[in-house]
C-alpha cells in the first residue's frame, strides 16, 4: 500500500477524533503530524472550523522540494463526507494580526512594492521594527504572505522576496498589504505566468 493510502486508511479510522480536535488538540495535532511525516518530514497541516464540512489543509511548509508530495496526497484522498481537503494554506482575506515568538504584527501596518523585470514577480515586504538577521519578524512576513497570496503563489510565482524596515529606502511605489492581492494577480496575468510545477 501507498504511503498516501496509509495515511488516508489511518485518517478514516479516527475520522472522529479529528472532527472533535476540540476536545483534546495536542494530542491530536502530534498525531496527525508524526502520520504526515510518514508521507513526507516537511508536510504541515490546519484545521477549519468545526461546520457542515471541515477544512483539512495539508502545506508544504513553505518547502518547495515538498509540493509533489502535497499534490499527491490530497490527490489520493478517498471521499469524505464530513471534510473539503485542501491543498495549500489558501489566501485568507483580511489577512489575520500575526503573533509569532512575541512579536506582533497587524496587515495594516504592512506595506510592500512589488517587483516585475518583464519576466518574473518579486516583492519588498515593509514590516514594522524589522531589522536585518531578524528571523522572527522575517517568519512573519512570509506567514502574512501566505495569508495576502496563498501558499501556492508565494512558492511558485514570486522570485525575489525581501523584508525591510519601513523607513528603508527603495525603488518603486509603495501599497497597503490591502492592494497586494490585486496587484499581484494582474502582474502575474500581464507576465503571462501560469501555473508552475509544484
Amino acid at each position: 500500500m501507498s504511503k498516501q493510502r496509509e495515511f488516508w486508511k489511518w485518517f478514516r479510522k479516527h475520522e472522529n477524533q479529528l472532527m472533535d480536535i476540540e476536545r483534546d488538540r495536542e494530542r491530536i495535532f502530534d498525531q496527525v503530524g508524526e502520520q504526515l511525516k510518514k508521507v513526507d518530514e516537511n508536510l504541515t497541516f490546519e484545521f477549519g472550523p468545526k461546520r457542515p464540512r471541515r477544512e483539512f489543509i495539508i502545506s508544504a511548509g513553505g518547502i518547495r522540494r515538498a509540493f509533489r508530495e502535497v499534490s499527491a496526497l490530497v490527490a489520493a484522498a478517498p471521499p469524505l463526507e464530513h471534510w473539503q481537503v485542501m491543498a495549500f494554506r489558501p489566501r485568507r482575506w483580511p489577512p489575520n494580526v500575526i503573533e509569532f515568538a512575541g512579536k506582533r504584527v497587524r496587515p495594516e501596518d504592512v506595506q510592500f512594492t512589488l517587483l516585475n523585470n518583464g519576466k518574473t514577480t518579486g516583492i519588498y515586504l515593509f514590516l514594522p521594527g524589522f531589522s536585518e538577521g531578524d528571523k522572527d519578524l522575517k517568519q512573519i512576513g512570509y506567514l502574512i504572505l501566505d495569508d495576502a497570496l496563498g501558499e501556492y503563489d508565494v512558492e511558485t510565482r514570486l522570485g525575489l522576496i525581501k523584508m525591510l524596515p519601513p523607513e528603508a529606502e527603495t525603488d518603486g511605489n509603495r501599497y497597503p498589504l490591502s492592494e497586494l492581492p490585486v496587484q499581484f494577480d494582474q502582474l502575474v496575468s500581464q507576465l503571462g505566468l501560469g501555473d508552475a510545477e509544484a
